[in-house]
Order: C-alpha cells, then sequence, then structure tokens
C-alpha cells in the first residue's frame, strides 16, 4: 500500500503518527541506518507460513525469527519462510518487502514479537524503501489486532 493509501487509512481511523523520509536503503538494518533509528526501534515484517497458511511475523530489525518458538506459540505442525514469489501478488501496490505490518488489511494474521509490543511506539515500512511510519504501538494494535507472542531472539 503505497503511503498515501496507508495515511489515509489512518486518518480515517483518527491515528497520530509521523511519516519519516529516508535514502533508498533495503535491509531492515540499512533502513534504521539510514532513517536514524536504532534496530531494535524499527519493526519488520518477514512473511511465513503457518501450515500452508500465509502470515505476516512482525519484529525488531535486529532479530530473527525463531521458527521453532513461532511454531511452538501458535500450535503449528509447520512454520517455514515464505518465497518472495508466493506473497508478491498479495501487495501489488508494494515495493517487494517493503509492506507495512497491517496483515488486517489483507486478510492475513499478524504475529508481533513480544519485545515490539513492550515499546511505546512502532516504526516501519510504509510500502516503500524511502519511507516509514511511526505511531503509538498502542494505535497500532487497536487497528491490526497482532498476536503478540514471543518468536524472536538475537541475530
Amino acid at each position: 500500500m503505497p503511503i498515501k493509501k496507508l495515511k489515509e487509512y489512518l486518518d480515517k481511523n483518527k491515528i497520530k503518527y509521523v511519516a519519516v523520509s529516508h535514502s533508498k536503503a533495503y535491509t531492515a538494518m540499512e533502513i534504521a541506518a539510514s532513517a536514524h533509528i536504532s534496530g531494535k526501534d524499527l519493526a519488520k515484517t518477514v512473511m511465513v507460513k503457518i501450515d500452508g497458511k500465509m502470515a505476516m511475523a512482525v519484529l525488531p530489525a535486529s532479530q530473527k525469527v525463531d521458527f521453532d518458538l513461532l511454531k511452538k506459540a501458535v500450535m503449528a505442525k509447520q512454520v517455514e519462510i515464505a518465497s518472495e514469489g508466493e506473497f508478491k501478488n498479495l501487495f501489488p501496490e508494494c515495493e517487494l518487502g517493503a509492506m507495512p505490518p497491517f496483515g488486517n488489511l489483507y486478510g492475513l494474521d499478524v504475529y508481533v514479537a513480544k519485545s515490539l509490543a513492550e515499546d511505546e511506539e512502532i516504526v516501519f515500512n510504509a510500502g516503500s524503501f524511502t519511507e516509514l511510519i511511526r505511531l503509538s504501538f498502542q494505535d497500532y494494535e487497536k487497528l491490526v489486532m497482532p498476536k503478540v507472542l514471543k518468536f524472536s531472539s538475537e541475530k
């Protein structure tokens, strides 16, 4: 969802946010550095398949998905990372890999790392590799209704 569409959604729901533009960067840690944000404060969205069903795992850029922890937390038989080919058509208006963690808008389950939920704010890609959105975690949680679980670990 390009930033315009995301901003309209946030405005419609009366959510206060800040848009942050930065120079083009592709990895979560490069984006954090470009935007002068700590890697633990930038949320990245990792597309996963849980028992064959696509879902979003949202965690700090400085961490990685622990697939065994996620599998136990959601009581699944299988959890694996999704390939770009498997999800690129789900987000046609976003740059591949820069989709915002709003799976609710795409009919996807969203799982948020417990460590992110402990922060007052969440900062994430806004559909491109040059723009971020910052808003309160409480507002994000109200809109997306993610399942907060422990499934990440330090890289």
